[in-house]
C-alpha cells in the first residue's frame, strides 16, 4: 500500500495524528485483507478493538521516545 496515509502526507495534522492515521489504515488494510475485502457488521466490534490496539501501540511507542522528538529504535 504506497499511498498518500502510509507514506505520510500529513495534511496539515500533528507528527502524532499523522502516524495515528497511518496505523488505523494499515489496520483496516489488514482487517479488510483477512475478510475477504468485506467488513460485516458482526465483525465491526473485532475490527474496532483491532484498530484500537494499533492506535495504544502508537502513541505509547511515541510517549516512550526520548526528548527531542526521535523515537527509541
Amino acid at each position: 500500500m504506497a499511498d498518500a496515509y502510509v507514506v505520510g502526507d500529513p495534511d496539515g495534522l500533528s507528527p502524532l495524528l499523522a502516524e495515528i492515521r497511518d496505523a488505523v489504515a494499515r489496520e483496516l488494510h489488514a482487517q479488510l485483507a483477512l475478510r475477504a475485502e468485506r467488513i460485516e457488521l458482526a465483525d465491526v466490534p473485532e475490527v474496532a478493538y483491532q484498530v484500537t490496539l494499533r492506535v495504544d501501540e502508537t502513541v505509547r511507542r511515541r510517549g516512550s521516545a526520548p526528548r527531542g522528538g526521535h523515537r527509541a529504535e
